[in-house]
């Protein structure tokens, strides 16, 4: 295990994965996000800066939020993030539909090409093989 040091609260702490956060830090930060839900479910028109202040939270771990696909908002509260591939809007996540597809067929192409048939029949060719006796 890895002792590192909390970035909220300075105390040392058994890191094992994820944000560099101890448990009780991460704990106060999971009581908040329900609380966001909690309001944004009852005032879903409101803006991020709107939820921020009512709720005490910054608007960067709100944005935060949404990238990660926990927390979204309704159509007509104007709330959105720009898609880090194209800059459109979005409601949550990182990518827009129209990227998302785009990045599909990307991977669709690259496993689906003359190339990578090539490099599967090497790859069969240079397998061990078993005589039975």
């Amino acid at each position: 295990m890895e002792v590192r040091t909390c970035s909220k609260c300075k105390r040392l702490f058994n890191y094992l994965s994820g944000p560099s956060i101890c448990p009780g830090c991460k704990n106060q930060l999971e009581e908040k996000f329900q609380e966001v839900k909690e309001y944004v479910r009852d005032n879903p028109t409101l803006g991020i800066t709107e939820v921020a202040e009512a709720t005490d939270v910054s608007p960067k771990q709100i944005r935060r939020w949404i990238r990660e696909e926990r927390l979204s908002f309704s159509e007509d509260s104007g709330v959105g993030i720009d898609c880090e591939s194209c800059g459109a809007m979005i409601r949550s996540g990182r990518l827009c539909q129209k990227c998302k597809d785009k990045l599909l067929g990307r991977v669709d192409s690259m496993y689906g090409s003359e190339e990578s048939v090539v490099v599967k029949k090497q790859r069969e060719a240079a397998r061990m093989r078993f005589l039975d006796k």
